[in-house]
């Protein structure tokens, strides 16, 4: 009797399964299926093609599959090559409270491109994957300026606090949040435009609204002082690197793929002004499948000219986390980091710690999370190009998590237990 098991049946989103198939014939090709529907109702699907071995067994823990959306020996596979039917859509929980996502996992008693009505598989198993774990809970917060979510792990606490913002598409993003809480951290999903009464567009970073959060996450009585985490991607990553560099608060800043100058908007805090670096559009590229790549729009941070919009790095007395793909299409963001931390060092400081990853893109986010190529963002009239390849992509995605939340846990003190 052919079997197929996949444990955890319920899991967070950024942990391992792991597949297997039994009796089977011994060589019998065999293809293993994984698909889902997001909230948008839009199909993500990916299939390795394998052969059992002389037991009549798959297990992707050791086989190597021979065709499909990778090669090789990759357990997570199934995961982390989901594509969508429809071009440029990226996958996004939106609901983490509410509901995982739901995984069909099918075995095919032969190798199978595309399953159709008349592929029956031989058979399936339903998994759940979770961007919460038991016991999290989540507040949403509008108090004064500030507008976001709150995740608080389960327990008295205290825990360390992190806030977590996402980039230029604006709005309010919590999936990262919700696994940083269940990792033991309260995290503040920070939104900083087009989100509820917020600006629409984001014409200036005012730093004192950060500022404003910064305390207003400090003063809840589950998060422990004296310092906070705060965690960005792309624009949310310049902001983060902003905060490390003005904010008392912020006592280390993981900059995720993001500029170390102004760009497009500029800066104000206090009686402090940091001019905007221009965008360039018409130094956008379309490639063959209309989409664009922006990486060279933004103007030259070695240029004297724009010496005036680094952000001044050499201020920051926390720790500094840069993580970089080195085929982000949307910055050089390696070469950012690594003028900021030469700045850092020519005054004297060795705060910046540098994790650069080759072949992977923009979109740097938990492991497991599928690599999004090219996407839609609100207020662009052509999808945006990423960058990266999908397996190197996934393998920058699982060491980058664990290194993050090990620099963390170093310098803001051990998170909280949870249910993980």
């Amino acid at each position: 009797m052919v079997q197929l098991i996949v444990t955890p049946e319920k899991s967070l989103a950024d942990s391992p399964v792991w597949i297997r198939a039994f009796g089977l014939t011994p060589s019998q090709p065999v293809t293993l299926y994984s698909s889902l529907i997001d909230e948008k109702g839009v199909k993500f699907e990916a299939r390795a093609f394998y052969r059992a071995n002389e037991a009549g067994e798959v297990d992707v823990k050791e086989a190597s599959a021979v065709g499909g959306d990778y090669r090789g020996v990759c357990p997570m596979g199934l995961f982390w090559s989901l594509k969508p039917e429809n071009m440029f859509h990226r996958l996004i929980k939106r609901d983490v409270m509410g509901s995982p996502f739901h995984i069909q996992i099918s075995l095919f008693g032969s190798f199978v491109l595309m399953p159709s009505a008349k592929d029956t598989p031989l058979a399936t198993c339903s998994l759940e994957r979770w961007f919460v774990s038991p016991g999290v809970e989540r507040f949403q917060i509008k108090e004064g300026r500030v507008r976001g979510a709150l995740f608080l792990p389960p327990g008295p606490g205290p825990f360390p606090g992190v806030i977590d913002m996402f980039g230029g598409g604006g709005g309010l993003i919590e999936f990262r949040a919700g696994l940083l809480a269940s990792k033991g951290f309260a995290v503040l999903a920070l939104a900083y435009f087009a989100y509820e009464d917020l600006p629409r567009t984001l014409e200036e970073v005012n730093l004192e609204y950060f500022e404003e959060a910064a305390r207003l996450l400090l003063k809840h009585p589950q998060v422990r002082g004296p310092g906070l985490g705060v965690i960005g991607l792309s624009k949310g990553a310049e902001i983060a690197l902003a905060m490390a560099s003005f904010l008392e608060q912020i006592a280390v800043a993981v900059c995720i793929n993001g500029a170390t100058t102004i760009n497009g908007a500029p800066l104000r805090f206090q009686d402090i002004y940091i001019p905007a670096i221009r965008y360039y559009p018409e130094k956008f590229l379309i490639n063959n499948m209309g989409a664009l790549y922006g990486r060279h729009i933004i103007g030259d941070p070695q240029d004297e000219a724009h010496q005036d919009s680094v952000i001044p790095l050499e201020k920051a007395q926390g720790q500094v986390l840069f993580v970089v793909g080195e085929d982000d299409h949307t910055f050089n963001s390696k070469l950012f980091a690594e003028q900021a931390i030469a700045r850092a060092k020519k005054y004297g400081k060795n705060n910046c710690t540098l994790l650069s990853y080759p072949r992977a893109g923009h979109l740097i986010e938990p492991p497991g999370s599928p690599l999004c190529v090219c996407s839609w963002i609100p207020r662009c009239p052509r999808p945006t190009q990423w960058g990266g390849e999908t397996e190197p992509h996934a393998k920058a995605q699982e060491h980058s998590w664990k290194e993050i939340r090990k620099f963390l846990e170093l310098h803001l003190g051990p998170a909280g237990s949870s249910n993980v």
